[in-house]
């Protein structure tokens, strides 16, 4: 595979092993148009790609801050532009969940917003004992629209995700291991090693029998997501055209709370 037209990916390959690194890390690989867009190829292209198992992190100190307040506004101005998101998101979900091999998340600082589900539906999340996790859509006044709806009550149940996703509020990798929303929280020193013994363990395994495994659990995913995901995106685009997105876009921005009128 030719990765170079990414510009906001890296990726480092060894043995069987492909690595890829969300990186924008001086804006805590915020998700910007660019990297919205190549997320929805990235795991189609990695479908192909000839290496055995993926480990997907960030470079610097975060995974993923979530949505960069940029890119925020400019679908605030022009909230048709929003359309192409919503294409995008879907094809971001359903390629990690097409994609056979699996998928390690080296979750290496905070998940938040689409970082947080798409860490969430990787395979086996292994995250950095400081990291945080969080979709806090509707603390920028958007619908938890692009999976959160559909990941987060399968892992922690509807009581806990809802209270979770509609209050926006992070918690720390520790409480997300207690509640089983990730596998396992690790010392910093430690995140390498740990990340590398489980994807030299998945990359000397019976491949097809693991990527099948994965493959007939992910079905049920699969059907929720289309089930689900359509209706969630709909009311995120709805969301992005409401006073209290704009307004909470501008507060960001004077570094103050926002101030919400339920318009």
């Amino acid at each position: 595979m030719n990765y170079d037209a990414y510009e906001t990916i890296g990726f480092s390959r060894e043995g069987k092993i492909l690595t890829v690194t969300l990186n924008r890390p001086d804006v805590l690989n915020a998700v910007n148009g660019t990297l919205h867009t190549e997320l929805s190829t990235l795991f189609h292209d990695l479908a192909t790609d000839p290496a055995d198992i993926i480990v997907l992190t960030g470079a610097g100190r975060a995974f993923c801050a979530g949505g960069d307040i940029d890119w925020m506004q400019a679908g605030v101005d022009d909230p048709d532009s929003f359309d192409a998101v919503v294409f995008e998101a879907k094809k971001i979900i359903f390629g990690i969940l097409d994609c056979e091999k699996p998928i390690i998340c080296r979750l290496n600082g905070d998940a938040i917003g689409l970082g947080a589900t798409i860490a969430l539906f990787c395979d086996i999340i292994i995250a950095h004992e400081d990291a945080r996790i969080g979709d806090p859509h509707v603390s920028v006044g958007l619908v938890a629209g692009d999976g959160g709806a559909v990941i987060w009550p399968q892992l922690i149940g509807y009581a806990r995700a809802k209270e979770y996703l509609m209050t926006g509020k992070l918690m720390s990798a520790e409480d997300a291991v207690g509640m089983g929303l990730i596998n396992h929280a690790v010392p910093g020193a430690e995140l390498d090693e740990v990340t590398a013994r489980m994807a030299a363990r998945l990359a000397a395994g019976a491949a097809k029998a693991i990527r099948w495994t994965k493959v007939s659990v992910n079905v049920g995913l699969k059907q929720l997501a289309h089930s689900i995901m359509d209706t969630s995106l709909a009311y995120e685009s709805l969301s992005n055209r409401s006073k209290d997105h704009a307004e909470a876009v501008n507060a960001f921005r004077e570094k103050r709370r926002p101030a919400f009128t339920g318009e």
